[in-house]
């Protein structure tokens, strides 16, 4: 899991878009240059699956569709941004 997640640029993306509040699809496309919704919604759809994200579907018209980080998601994320710190720490000692 660790490694198809941090394996994908996207995800990363995704969890800083989360974090500054960018919670629906369309929002996070725009945000991000290169970011497709093909690629988006398979990125979003393997999150969920892990149970990284939470998907929450509103009953309106249009269709309204939002992320959140669920619990474990949140130390799943806590967890890959010390690697990123173990890796920057490497680079700097090399």
């Amino acid at each position: 899991m660790v490694e198809t997640i941090f394996g994908c640029k996207w995800s990363l993306t995704v969890y800083q878009l989360l974090a500054n509040g960018i919670n629906r699809p369309g929002e996070m496309v725009r945000s991000v240059e290169g970011l497709t919704t093909k690629v988006l919604n398979e990125c979003l759809k393997r999150n969920v699956q892990f149970g990284i994200l939470e998907r929450i579907t509103y009953n309106e018209v249009p269709p309204r569709v939002e992320y959140t980080v669920t619990t474990f998601g949140t130390k799943f994320i806590r967890i890959l941004d010390e690697l990123e710190k173990l890796q920057s720490d490497i680079e700097c000692d090399v």
